[in-house]
């Protein structure tokens, strides 16, 4: 594959807004497995500190 220019790479041929939609696609769900499992331990340590202070200020 060789493009003429920069603006036929980004057409692809006229496939371009498939193939750059599908890579963006692609990119949005990567990011989301690689953010979502650290935003949840954040949120889990979080919970348990509420409990070990619960149960710190009950004894």
């Amino acid at each position: 594959m060789s493009f003429e220019s920069f603006a036929d790479f980004i057409d692809m041929g006229g496939h371009g807004l498939y193939v750059w939609m599908s890579y963006a696609i692609a990119l949005v769900v990567i990011v989301m497995n690689i953010v979502n499992p650290l935003m949840q331990k954040r949120q889990i340590f979080t919970e348990q500190a509420r409990r070990l202070r619960r149960e710190k200020s009950k004894s």
